[in-house]
């Protein structure tokens, strides 16, 4: 099935710092490609890959699950550790929970970043998914919750609902693995998310064992706040604590691959 234009993985070589960034749950890169860029134009390495079952119709998810989606960027990161000397995870609601335990399992990781992480699922009847998934094949979608106006997420329309089955097995999983998180970690979230409620972002906090953290209020933005009002000040914040983690290391912006970067059909 062909990818969706704009769905497109992206990928940038630049210096030692690599950042692997992951995008949310019926979502795609095009959500983070802004923030991708950003960091390219900082001379980071930068992986965003596409999770599978993503970017294409709603049913190709329907036959993929949290496995396929935490392999695809374990790999990534593994390709990254070995091209970089400092490696930093970051992620998008989903995305944040893959980054989270990405972090818990591999104790080399320099530093974690999450916009609205994920930490429970919400809205979706969970305990009856077990059964409604085998009775409705998806219910509605929930892509751009966005407050900027005439902007709009890259997603499906529809959750399909063995995927959300899957997705609730993988948050349970990741929150008891939180506390081997030790990495500094910043934390961005949105006050007024109506996909992942500020309780998530609460929940991770309270539960990861990491002793440097920052919280940063999004306060103008939703769930989808990398391409909301407070896009640009994700994207600063990116850079100053990355830059702080790994001295030394973070150049400069380069105008033209903050505009453009190169990617994988981006």
């Amino acid at each position: 099935m062909p990818v969706l234009p704009g769905a497109e993985p992206f990928r940038h070589e630049g210096g030692d710092v690599g950042v692997l960034l992951c995008h949310g749950f019926t979502g795609t890169p095009q959500s983070l490609r802004p923030w991708a860029r950003h960091l390219a134009g900082h001379g980071m390495t930068v992986a965003l890959p596409l999770l599978p079952g993503h970017g294409t119709r709603w049913q190709d998810l329907q036959i993929t699950g949290w496995p396929d989606w935490y392999a695809e960027v374990d790999r990534e990161l593994r390709a990254l550790r070995e091209r970089c000397a400092r490696v930093f995870v970051a992620g998008l609601s989903m995305g944040g929970a893959l980054a989270l335990r990405l972090a818990a399992r591999h104790p080399e990781v320099s530093g974690v970043l999450v916009v609205n992480p994920a930490n429970r699922l919400h809205g979706l009847a969970p305990h009856a998914l077990p059964v409604l998934r085998h009775l409705l094949p998806a219910t509605r979608g929930i892509a751009s919750d966005i407050a900027k106006p005439s902007t709009a997420e890259l997603g499906y329309d529809r959750v399909p609902l063995h995927a959300a089955h899957s997705l609730r097995a993988f948050l349970r999983l990741v929150d008891a693995e939180l506390p081997r998180v030790t990495q500094p970690l910043l934390l961005m979230r949105s006050p007024r998310d109506h996909v992942v409620p500020p309780a998530d972002s609460a929940r991770v906090l309270g539960r990861v064992s990491s002793r440097d953290v920052t919280e940063v209020l999004l306060e103008q933005s939703y769930h989808v706040a990398t391409l909301d009002h407070d896009a640009d000040r994700i994207f600063a914040e990116s850079v100053t604590f990355i830059a702080r983690l790994a001295p030394g290391l973070v150049k400069e912006p380069e105008s033209s691959l903050g505009k453009e970067g190169t990617a994988a059909g981006g």
